[in-house]
């Protein structure tokens, strides 16, 4: 635990009041959309979703002006500002998993907002646990950023590869089909209840599966989010900020532009870019800082770059913005069957 104190921006006192607010934010929402499960209005989506993302550039500007540069941060706006835009962009990305999730077990809209809640503080937890393991991990030992840079760098490769091909279609992955074949289970749903009683067996129901498959789908996820965040700032701290803020209002976004999100026909592509984008500049990184005895005899290499932050947020900034406009402007050019090639059958929000 001491690697993420060590030359932090925050010191133990900041990074526990930061948990006690994340905590007591979860807590709450918890509360208040357990009892009432239901699909959020236009206008209460966007009101949530205003407020988390003005509160992520309330605390990126507090960060930019206040926060003091420290051996890992020492440009704390700017790299949580990078940090924040890649993870949420990732996150944006992982809606099309988390829409065809939703479909493929047919969840009522009721209770979506109930099973994103949950998805998402498995979400939390399991970045967590690779935030405090990447953090050991790069304070012991400098040449693990070649790993990073390489798996983001194949990860880069392979998603600009796949691109949206298989954005419509959904596998079950193995524990889910385990636990689907061989735990008794019913097919109704019963709310929200992750279990049910039916002639006096108790069983599992269908939202425990769809927990189940966001929970793994949310392992996943993290493989990629986390080295590509450690790729802009090494400082624990922004890492844990940037992903907290990037997944406070996904659900809310969900609900909010469903039927835009399908019109990204290029996010795939630009999020390609952006983590090839990183994983170079770790590799890079790694050389600059090279101990490793095969490389350079040991030494660093002194023709390899760092890519200062300021280059960075404005290649993500740039990249995102580019992607958006025109993702926008190919899809509105395209008929209904080419969109529906280029993104997956449009789904009808209204009915789901």
């Amino acid at each position: 635990m001491d690697a993420l104190f060590r030359d932090s921006v925050a010191s133990p006192a900041v990074w526990i009041a930061t948990l006690l607010v994340t905590l007591g934010i979860v807590l709450v929402d918890v509360v208040v959309i357990g009892r009432r499960p239901h699909e959020p209005t236009m206008r209460e989506a966007s009101r949530y979703l205003a407020l988390y993302v003005g509160l992520a550039v309330a605390f990126g500007i507090g960060l930019w002006v206040f926060a003091e540069p420290h051996a890992l941060s020492p440009s704390p706006g700017p790299e949580f500002f990078a940090g924040w835009l890649t993870e949420y962009s990732l996150s944006v990305d992982n809606l099309f998993i988390f829409i065809i999730i939703m479909a493929s077990f047919g969840v009522p809209r009721q209770f979506q907002q109930k099973a994103l809640l949950i998805g998402i503080v498995l979400a939390l937890l399991f970045r967590g646990v690779f935030i405090v393991i990447g953090a050991a991990a790069i304070n012991q030992y400098s040449w693990v950023f070649y790993l990073f840079g390489a798996f983001l760098i194949y990860t880069a490769i392979k998603l600009a590869k796949e691109g949206g091909e298989d954005e419509d279609e959904f596998e079950e992955n193995k524990l889910v089909a385990f636990a689907e074949k061989r735990l008794p289970a019913t097919k109704e749903w019963h709310g929200t209840a992750l279990f049910a009683r039916v002639d006096a067996k108790r069983v599992i129901t269908p939202m425990f599966l769809v927990v189940l498959t966001l929970g793994t789908t949310d392992l996943l996820f993290a493989l990629d989010s986390i080295p590509a965040i450690y790729g802009l700032t090494k400082d624990p701290y922004l890492v844990f900020t940037a992903n907290i803020f990037a997944l406070m209002g996904l659900r809310q976004l969900y609900f909010l532009i469903g039927g835009l999100l399908e019109r990204l026909i290029y996010l795939s592509y630009g999020l390609a870019f952006l983590l090839g984008f990183i994983g170079v500049k770790l590799v890079l990184h790694a050389l600059h800082s090279n101990e490793l005895p095969f490389i350079n005899g040991g030494h660093h290499v002194a023709w390899a770059p760092d890519i200062p932050i300021w280059l960075s947020l404005a290649v993500i900034i740039g990249t995102l913005a580019m992607t958006t406009v025109v993702s926008l402007i190919a899809s509105a050019q395209m008929s209904p069957a080419e969109r529906d090639e280029a993104t997956g059958p449009r789904r009808d929000w209204s009915d789901d």
